[in-house]
């Protein structure tokens, strides 16, 4: 799965884009430490209702994630 990460933002949120076959997801935490990484897999594991990973671009926007 394709996401497109924006961080810093007031609440997570997630909507699919067309135009590019791949989720924009907004995540509250800040990208410190791993924390949005972290936070971008609890938030999409609850809800797609799947244990989720990412598994490509953990320092870029553009990640890809697995279910495991």
């Amino acid at each position: 799965m394709k996401v497109i990460v924006k961080t810093n933002c007031s609440e997570n949120k997630i909507n699919y884009d067309d135009s590019r076959s791949c989720y924009k997801v907004g995540i509250k935490a800040k990208p410190v430490d791993g924390k949005a990484n972290v936070e971008i897999e609890k938030f999409l594991s609850k809800h797609f209702g799947k244990k989720l990973k990412i598994i490509s671009g953990f320092k870029s926007k553009i990640k890809l994630l697995k279910e495991i």
